[in-house]
């Protein structure tokens, strides 16, 4: 369980759920948790809280969505599972998926980020589609959601 891992190998763990140490440490900082459902609502609360410059670096370690995950930049185990319904292998579906994260980085500057696990590539590409409609301080919360979202998927892999 979690509270029996020493604290590098927690913190390490944390990070592969969301790679924010400051979010990684306050989650930490519960410890002893009762059962996973404590340290999820941890997670959300610390989430919650992430800056502009700690989103960046998070968004950093997922790929496009639609794109292969690059292992030394990326969390290529995790993103490969997640990414699993969205059938990059379609060219139709693979073009529109590149266009669409082309035109949300022109949008918002960042990478398009969705919970893809759970979801095709139609359901995505839907998504894609009414996120571009977002103003910005929608969309910053629709990203910190998504990622919360993957973080928690993926504490569930990792801590459980």
């Amino acid at each position: 369980m979690f509270n029996e891992l020493d604290d590098a190998t927690a913190r390490g763990r944390l990070l592969t759920c969301l790679d924010v140490p400051r979010w990684a440490d306050d989650v930490l900082a519960g410890r002893p948790y009762d059962d996973l459902d404590q340290v999820e609502a941890r997670m959300v609360a610390a989430a919650a809280t992430i800056t502009d410059d700690e989103l960046e670096r998070a968004l950093a370690r997922h790929p496009r969505i639609g794109e292969r995950a690059d292992a030394a930049r990326h969390d290529a185990g995790h993103s490969t599972r997640e990414q699993a319904g969205v059938d990059g292998d379609d060219e139709d579906v693979a073009a529109r998926l590149a266009a669409g994260n082309r035109a949300y980085e022109a949008r918002f500057d960042r990478v398009f980020i969705i919970r893809a696990a759970g979801r095709d590539a139609h359901e995505v590409l839907d998504e894609l589609g009414r996120r571009l409609g977002n103003g910005d301080g929608a969309e910053r919360a629709e990203t910190l959601d998504q990622l919360t979202q993957i973080a928690l998927l993926r504490a569930r892999e990792v801590l459980g």
